[in-house]
């Protein structure tokens, strides 16, 4: 495991072990340090683990390969970077409580709309710029907005306890990608 993500993991047992049970959730309210400190440690995570591996597979893996699927009626290769980056433009700063991107629909057409935009140059581009709008977004919050229990989605959220639903589901579409580079022939470029 790389270093942020092992300092995450660390934060995380930390907020486990003061958050005794799944009811006190709710009424647990982190403090200001924990939320920064969260914060920092999603962001670092985000830009030395996840954005690294997604940009270095994405140029790894050849043009002509990103409109491969596994199965039908599942996303290609392209398409799951894309969606990815519809993270990164929308999800990412709603989780927090910011304001997404307007580059993503929200609506269900609209973020199919966004993923069948699959090219290689397409890819590249989203995932740097979906990125930069995520890390400027998250890390310019107010301290106040990332502490303590928010509404996000029209419900009573800690915005810590997102971060980590969003850094798990981010990991995920690592792993996807990495098996679809691998069933390609293409080797993910840190594993060399």
């Amino acid at each position: 495991m790389f270093r942020p993500a092992l300092r995450m993991l660390g934060v995380l047992a930390a907020f486990e072990l003061v958050t005794p049970a799944r009811a006190a959730l709710a009424q647990y309210s982190p403090d200001r340090a924990t939320a920064v400190e969260v914060r920092k440690e999603f962001l670092a995570d985000l830009d030395e683990g996840l954005q690294k591996k997604f940009l270095a597979l994405a140029e790894a893996i050849p043009a002509d390969k990103y409109s491969w699927r596994p199965a039908p009626g599942v996303r290609s290769v392209g398409e799951v970077f894309m969606h990815v980056a519809s993270e990164y433009y929308f999800w990412t700063p709603a989780v927090f409580g910011a304001t997404p991107s307007p580059v993503v629909q929200r609506a269900d057409s609209g973020l199919a709309r966004f993923e069948r935009m699959s090219s290689k140059p397409e890819v590249l581009k989203h995932l740097k710029e979906g990125f930069a709008y995520a890390n400027q977004v998250v890390s310019g919050l107010d301290e106040a907005k990332i502490t303590g229990i928010q509404k996000v989605f029209g419900r009573d959220r800690q915005i810590i306890q997102m971060s980590f639903v969003m850094t798990s589901d981010l990991h995920e579409h690592l792993g996807q990608l990495i098996a679809y580079a691998r069933m390609n022939g293409v080797t993910p470029p840190w594993s060399k």
